[in-house]
């Protein structure tokens, strides 16, 4: 876990470091002054959002609680001649207490870490070839509530590298398509008891039939596959910016009519330089993940999630548009 954290600090200090720049000469004036080519864009939102409600002796009923969720939304944009490195990472980690004699555990409201890097050479004015990777997990341990004694997430388990060679439509910098007919997903499980019941797709332990272990399950899987990547930022107003993302996984070898999913959207409305409203909404669809309905039944579902944040916002970056 500490590893985590501190390489995650370390890049997001990486992306705020000023890249080393050429410096020339142009002509102005008949005079030749230096002048300084920045191919760096970089930039990061800062949000910490909280809520407090109270209750006592409220008739309609209620659950005294508290919570809180911070996240960190950065990217590094490198782009000169025929070579563009476009880095993005985000952070994100919340929580809810309830204050009650039935609840004394900390419950989680998210938990994120993902990380992304596309590296290209233009082809053509709009179009590159790119090598492109991820990184997904997450920091805590995670459980199904009101279940909070068994384990169902923790950090690498899952966790999720993506790797994919391909082509790269980039018309402005706010709008991109990826597709790549040859792509890998990596996925890792680094916890035995999930592994060995076969968690997000791992091969399962095998038992003799009086339930005595034979082999352990595994804890990597790896797939080949077509991956398809959409990326689209815009300001709405003048204090609104969205920020959308669409990532599309078909395994040649196993159900490739059967498509991983991953949508995101966050829109963050500025109040003013230090406090803003965020909404994110994201889906999730891996006919890998077995989860458990309100019915008992156990089958891959879609995966949704909505989030409401209001408090201290800040945005750091070194270009004015």
């Amino acid at each position: 876990m500490k590893t985590v954290i501190t390489l995650s600090l370390f890049i997001l200090i990486g992306l705020f470091s000023y890249a080393q720049t050429d410096r020339g000469l142009i002509q102005m004036d008949s005079i030749k002054k230096d002048s300084v080519v920045k191919p760096w864009r970089l930039k990061a939102l800062y949000s910490l959002n909280g809520s407090q409600t109270t209750f006592k002796n409220w008739n309609a009923g209620g659950r005294t609680n508290v919570s809180l969720l911070g996240f960190v939304s950065a990217s590094g944009n490198y782009k000169l001649k025929h070579l563009k490195w476009d880095n993005d990472v985000y952070l994100s980690l919340g929580g809810m207490k309830f204050f009650d004699p039935t609840s004394h555990a900390l419950q989680k409201t998210d938990d994120k870490i993902d990380l992304a890097t596309n590296f290209g050479h233009s082809l053509d004015t709009n179009y590159f070839i790119s090598f492109i990777g991820g990184f997904k997990t997450q920091f805590l341990n995670g459980y199904s509530y009101p279940n909070d004694s068994v384990m169902v997430t923790t950090f690498m388990a899952p966790g999720y590298i993506n790797l994919a060679i391909g082509f790269d439509y980039v018309p402005n910098d706010n709008f991109g398509i990826f597709i790549s007919p040859l792509s890998s997903k990596l996925t890792f499980v680094k916890s035995q008891r999930l592994a060995n019941l076969g968690a997000f797709g791992v091969q399962k332990a095998t038992y003799d039939d009086n339930g005595s272990l034979l082999t352990l399950g595994k804890q990597f899987r790896s797939e080949i596959g077509a991956y398809f990547k959409i990326k689209w930022t815009k300001s709405l107003a003048k204090n609104i910016e969205m920020k959308s993302r669409l990532e599309l996984f078909s395994n040649y070898k196993h159900n490739p009519q059967n498509i991983d999913v991953n949508a995101e959207i966050i829109m963050t409305f500025k109040v003013n330089s230090w406090f803003a409203t965020s909404l994110q909404w994201n889906t999730i669809y891996d006919d890998d993940i077995n989860i458990r309905d309100s019915a008992g039944k156990i089958g891959p579902r879609t995966q949704l999630k909505s989030i409401l944040g209001l408090g201290i916002s800040y945005t750091l970056k070194n270009f004015k548009k």
